[in-house]
């Protein structure tokens, strides 16, 4: 069963995070609070550092300064705890393509010790219409198929907080319609192009080189 976290307790809360590449500034100065059941959209350019911030969140990444939190487990140190509370859709599915869809699911309900895993791989396949490929290896899948599975994937486990770096990504009209509904009702932080989902957030930070920055003049 999902936890609640306490209103009291910022699902993300950020001072002054910072992450280099080598000697280049991934990102520098991001400070930021998101309660529980918030919407944050991540705007910025291509190499902005969208997709490093969500990788820093998922803990796949270590900040070389400042601060980080989610659901109150401050990270790198706590990032075990964090973890099994995180949904995490990538630009990288995180599947084994040599597996098959369904194999991948079962695989990854069980590293979260899932109550009744295959009956839950089962709905999650069919939310986002993939029951039909489940048997399939996912190096035979489309794009769209594989973004599908990895969305499903993300939700397998009620995560708390969902990190969708450009969910939307391959995904036709129809499909989009079918997820939507998995990553809905939680806490989520969405990296986008499109200026326009601005309006659908709680907070939006936007991102140049690294540093916060004004949507006015974000894509100049």
């Amino acid at each position: 069963m999902r936890q609640t976290p306490s209103k009291a307790v910022p699902a993300i809360e950020l001072h002054g995070l910072e992450r280099r590449y080598g000697d280049r500034p991934a990102l520098a100065g991001v400070t930021l609070t998101v309660q529980a059941g918030e919407t944050l959209v991540v705007l910025g350019p291509n190499g902005a550092g969208k997709s490093t911030l969500l990788r820093v969140l998922a803990t796949l990444l270590r900040p070389h300064g400042g601060t980080a939190s989610v659901l109150g487990h401050a990270l790198p140190k706590e990032a075990w705890a964090a973890r099994k509370r995180i949904g995490y859709v990538g630009h990288d599915s995180m599947l084994y393509r040599d597996l098959s869809g369904r194999e991948n699911l079962l695989l990854h309900a069980r590293l979260h010790r899932v109550d009744e895993p295959e009956a839950r791989v089962a709905e999650v396949l069919e939310a986002v219409g993939m029951s039909k490929r489940a048997g399939d290896t996912v190096h035979t899948y489309s794009r769209g198929m594989v973004q599908r599975t990895a969305v499903a994937r993300a939700v397998l486990h009620d995560p708390e907080v969902l990190l969708l770096d450009e969910p939307r990504a391959n995904l036709d009209p129809g499909a989009s319609e079918l997820v939507a509904p998995l990553l809905a009702g939680r806490t989520r932080v969405i990296t986008s192009h499109d200026p326009s989902d601005a309006d659908t957030a709680d907070v939006v930070l936007g991102l140049k080189a690294g540093r916060p920055h004004p949507l006015e003049g974000l894509y100049a």
